[in-house]
C-alpha cells in the first residue's frame, strides 16, 4: 500500500488497516448483476450525502476517492460551475459517494463523515477542503495533516483518532464500496451517474450541461 503500518498506526486500528490492506476496488464477481437507474438511487449501508431537492427531475451520483488527481481536479473545476448552475437553483439533485481507492481515501472520507454528522452542507465543504489540500495530506504528513483538518472543523486530536479507528464506519464505507464495484461496475474514479446513466472519467460541464437539459426537456 501507499502507507506504511507504522505511519498510520496512530491514527488507525491495527484491525482497520487491515481490512483496507485486502479492500479491493476492482474486485469481480463470478455472475454478471445488471445495473439500473433504481440500483444507483439507492443508498446501501451509509445515508446518501447529497445537495438539491429530493424530487428533482435530474439526480447526479458521483463516485469518487478522496486521493484521486482527476476528482480533485473536477471538484476544483466543474462542480462549482454545476452548483452555481443546477443545485443552488434547486434544478437537480447531486449526490457523493465514497469510492475509497487505497487507505488514505479511505481514512478522508471517514473524517469528512465524522465532522458533517449528517449535514450534507458541511460534508460537501469538507471534501471540497480535503480536495483542495490532497497535494499536503496525501503526499505528506497524512495522520498529523486529516488531524489539523480535524481540528479546524471543530474535532479534538482524541475526535479524530476515534474517528479513524471507528471500525463499524469503516465496515459501512466498504460495503458501500463493493456494491458500487460489483453491482454497478464502477471500477475508476470519478464515475458518474446521471438518472442512472454512466459516465466514466472526469467530464467537462459542458457535456453536463448537455446531457441536463436534454434530461429536463424529455
Amino acid at each position: 500500500m501507499i502507507i506504511t503500518r507504522r505511519a498510520f498506526t496512530a491514527a488507525l486500528s491495527l484491525t482497520g488497516l487491515a481490512m483496507l490492506v485486502g479492500f479491493s476496488p476492482l474486485r469481480l464477481i463470478a455472475e454478471a448483476m445488471a445495473q439500473s437507474a433504481s440500483d444507483v438511487a439507492k443508498p446501501v449501508s451509509l445515508p446518501d450525502m447529497a445537495l438539491g431537492p429530493a424530487n428533482a427531475a435530474v439526480t447526479i451520483t458521483e463516485y469518487a476517492s478522496m486521493t484521486c488527481p482527476h476528482c480533485a481536479a473536477f471538484d476544483a473545476s466543474v462542480f462549482p460551475k454545476i452548483k452555481s448552475e443546477y443545485i443552488d437553483t434547486g434544478k437537480i439533485r447531486y449526490i457523493f459517494r465514497e469510492f475509497p481507492l487505497d487507505i488514505k481515501a479511505a481514512a478522508g472520507s471517514m473524517l469528512a463523515r465524522c465532522i458533517a454528522k449528517g449535514d450534507a452542507g458541511k460534508y460537501f465543504a469538507v471534501v471540497d477542503m480535503l480536495f483542495k489540500q490532497q497535494g499536503d495530506w496525501v503526499t505528506k504528513n497524512t495522520t498529523e495533516t486529516l488531524a489539523r483538518i480535524g481540528k479546524q472543523a471543530g474535532l479534538s486530536q482524541q475526535a479524530v483518532e476515534d474517528c479513524l479507528k471507528d471500525q463499524a464506519l469503516l465496515d459501512k464505507i466498504a460495503a458501500d464500496q463493493k456494491y458500487a464495484s460489483e453491482v454497478l461496475k464502477v471500477d475508476s474514479t470519478p464515475t458518474f451517474f446521471i438518472n442512472g446513466e454512466k459516465i466514466k472519467g472526469e467530464t467537462s460541464f459542458e457535456e453536463f450541461d448537455k446531457r441536463i437539459k436534454a434530461l429536463m426537456k424529455s
